[in-house]
């Protein structure tokens, strides 16, 4: 078993997160990572309202005894969002770990300590990083350049902005970003993280409740298969390469502005990708992880497997190098 500070933090059996993905962060999925020794997170804005999560993490409850979180992402909106409500209906059920972005947590931090929730606030940055451990959170996910969803705008990758976070932080905190295996996490743990982060790894599994055509469309894309949109936005996106996100990027390239490919990139019809299964129904998140995932296997099976293969990288391959450069020597 791999013990770090987040998992003694957290009191987790196995250093291995899955992402708040909006749409996707539901009971079984969450339920199903945490049984199997992660930590699920259930989406709070998947919910349409605040009453509904509180069903949501019921619901949740009644599938695993096991830890598991909430995400809050707090970002400005065209119509108002209950945030504080949200937050709330999370404290009052009892949930101890909440995992916020976007906006800094500061404001909500007297409350998540006054109830022992554990907050874990989402970075792209190791300054960003740092505000929020100044403001009390407990620890922090860093995510590298290579991540699905909004990777900010250093295009930094995780090869360097794990280990820069790791010079500067105090905190426990998890590395985002292209991580989908063993290896991956050997490689987060030895670049000075805690653990590791993942969304598009979780989205092909048994139990992610997306249609089955995403899921063999995660397993047969590549590294190349993303595209970053709202770059001239300064709310850079990656996403999936299809001819949607592909018309939406050249709009935006060619002088375009958001109200020019509102139509395109609308939300609902990237909710219709993971309810219909067409992929080019609309714009939707995946990461260049996709490289590297080639199955569809259930929570337990992936967690196993990673906290496996990496417990074998350290233990017998790392080592083995370290025996025979020691041998060579003599």
């Amino acid at each position: 078993m791999l013990s770090t500070r987040f998992t003694d933090l957290l009191g987790i059996d196995h250093p291995i997160v899955q992402g708040g993905m909006q749409g996707v962060g539901l009971a079984p999925l969450a339920a199903a990572v945490s049984n199997a020794g992660g930590l699920g997170i259930l989406t709070a804005l998947t919910q349409p309202t605040p009453e509904d999560l509180r069903n949501e993490i019921r619901k949740t409850r009644e599938l695993t005894d096991k830890p598991f979180g909430v995400n809050l992402t707090i970002l400005p909106t065209i119509n108002p969002v209950p945030y504080d409500e949200y937050v709330k209906v999370a404290v009052d059920e009892g949930i101890t770990v909440i995992e916020t972005a976007g906006r800094n947590p500061e404001p909500y931090m007297p409350l998540f300590k006054e109830h022992g929730v554990k907050v874990v606030h989402k970075c792209t940055s190791v300054r960003h990083a740092l505000k929020a451990e100044s403001v009390g959170v407990d620890a922090v996910s860093i995510d590298g350049f290579e991540c699905a969803g909004h990777p900010g705008e250093d295009d930094i990758p995780g090869l360097v902005l794990i280990p820069a976070t790791a010079d500067q932080l105090k905190i426990p905190f998890i590395a985002s970003g292209g991580f989908g295996d063993g290896r991956g996490l050997a490689a987060a743990l030895a670049l000075g993280a805690d653990g590791i982060n993942m969304g598009s790894r979780f989205l092909a599994t048994v139990e992610a409740p997306i249609h089955d055509n995403v899921k063999q469309a995660i397993v047969d894309g590549t590294e190349l298969d993303t595209i970053l949109n709202f770059r001239p936005l300064r709310n850079t996106v990656r996403v999936h390469k299809n001819t949607v996100s592909t018309e939406a990027v050249e709009i935006l390239n060619n002088g375009g502005k958001f109200e020019d490919v509102q139509h395109l990139v609308a939300g609902a019809r990237g909710r219709k990708v993971f309810e219909t299964g067409d992929i080019e129904a609309g714009q939707w998140t995946v990461g260049m992880v996709m490289g590297i995932i080639d199955d569809i296997p259930t929570c337990h099976d992936l967690i196993t497997r990673i906290v496996t293969d990496a417990e074998t990288i350290i233990t017998d391959r790392l080592a083995g190098m370290l025996t025979a450069g020691a041998v060579a020597r003599v």
